[in-house]
């Protein structure tokens, strides 16, 4: 399995050179005033293929045969990937008749948003750049698993990375000054203290205090890693968010997995929200950069919220697990079970209620929530409801990723691939 790993890798990611390098990009997609997510964006179009392909009709004609399953990479002489980026594609024969997997590959301008704040802005090295700008790059690689069709992939490959710009234009000072994010930012320049961090109590909340009473300040070192972090978490939440809104006029169909790999100040930020993985590989070792969100991996989760909100399970479903499905001549006997507070198995009296389907059915590729969707994060599926009936699934979908970071390392390389696409890119 590990050869086979290093070969596909190997294949994938033929021909990365040198890296990105600190100059930026020519044309960069960017997060300038009034290029915010969602804002002046045109529509997003019905099927296509990733842009920096560049598919001819030809082309596109031969992605779409079931027999010969052409694989799609990009040519030489077409757009120049960042950091020589390799993909490769291929439609997954007999599942849908498009490949509804999509993929996105850009170098995005965040440009500082204009803050009455100005605790920064007269500080060294507050990353102004040619033309008065401030702020800085990031370079941004995503696929997009898609299911029951394409449009939420579509979508999510043309706004996800604007979303994450956005979120991180807030932080452009903040990120670039070496001390401590703030706890807490003040509302105007007049009553900002010269350092945010040492801002005392009593200038906070303009009081005296009293200096008999001892005062104890707990306070939670935050990173600027986690800053990040959370500007991807909320960037895939309103992502989400705006397929909810747009899908009846926009005709967006199906939801999809997302796995995205962001290289910003130095550090890889990979986000994933489904079952797509991503690796790194250093001097020959492969470092797992995440894992697969299924029914299985968070049972726990799934049945703790059916626990909590039974209303949802539309009198169709126990939240318990049982090895196989109980049969009506087994009630008074006793048969495995597990809740959500267990890891382990136990024996339960079979009572009425749980000759009901149960919540999670199967194991390995075969689990089903709801005996519907084989996944339990992503985006989308708002419409997506269990086979003839009124129950939605979407409640008990997470459009939250798991973000881990971390660098790659001299002659490292990152690579990500979802069912019918895989992108690698190195230093």
């Amino acid at each position: 399995m590990l050869l086979r790993v290093r070969a596909a890798v190997a294949q994938l990611a033929a021909g990365l050179g040198a890296g990105a390098g600190a100059q930026p990009p020519a044309e960069p997609r960017g997060g300038g005033a009034g290029a915010g997510a969602g804002r002046g964006s045109p529509p997003p179009a019905a099927f296509c293929r990733p842009a920096f392909l560049q598919l001819t009709p030809e082309e596109l004609r031969r992605a779409d045969d079931h027999t010969g399953r052409a694989v799609q990479s990009p040519r030489d002489g077409r757009r120049r990937l960042p950091w020589s980026t390799g993909y490769a594609e291929v439609i997954n024969a007999g599942k849908s008749q498009h490949n509804e997997d999509q993929a996105c590959c850009e170098v995005v301008f965040v440009e500082q948003r204009p803050s009455p704040r100005g605790w920064l802005s007269s500080r060294e090295g507050s990353g102004e750049l040619d033309g008065g700008r401030k702020g800085f790059y990031f370079h941004y690689w995503a696929l997009f698993d898609g299911h029951a069709g394409s449009g939420a992939a579509v979508m999510a490959s043309e706004r996800l990375h604007l979303h994450i710009c956005e979120q991180l234009r807030d932080l452009v000072e903040i990120l670039q000054d070496p001390s401590p994010p703030p706890i807490c930012l003040p509302h105007n320049t007049k009553t900002d203290s010269a350092d945010p961090n040492h801002m005392s109590y009593a200038e906070d909340h303009a009081e005296v205090l009293n200096d008999a009473v001892p005062q104890i300040h707990l306070e939670k070192a935050v990173s600027h890693e986690s800053l990040v972090i959370g500007a991807i978490e909320n960037a895939f939440k309103h992502m989400d968010d705006q397929i909810e809104r747009e899908r009846a006029s926009q005709h967006l169909a199906g939801g999809c997995c997302a796995l995205a790999a962001i290289y910003l100040m130095g550090k890889f930020y990979v986000a994933n929200a489904g079952d797509s993985r991503a690796i790194i590989i250093r001097n020959g070792e492969i470092i797992p950069m995440s894992r697969e969100f299924t029914p299985e991996t968070e049972r726990q989760r799934l049945q703790f919220l059916a626990l909590l909100r039974p209303e949802l399970l539309g009198k169709e479903f126990t939240h318990l697990e049982f090895p196989r499905r109980i049969q009506p001549k087994e009630l008074g006997k006793k048969m495995l079970y597990r809740d959500q507070n267990m890891n382990g198995w136990a024996y339960k009296k079979i009572e009425e209620d749980d000759l009901k389907f149960p919540l999670i059915f199967g194991e390995g590729k075969k689990a089903r929530m709801m005996a519907t969707i084989g996944v339990t994060r992503g985006l989308g599926d708002h419409d997506l409801k269990v086979f003839s009936s009124n129950i939605h699934i979407k409640p008990f979908l997470s459009c939250f990723p798991e973000v881990h970071h971390g660098g790659p390392g001299a002659g490292g390389a990152v690579t990500g691939g979802a069912e019918g696409a895989g992108l690698a890119a190195g230093q």
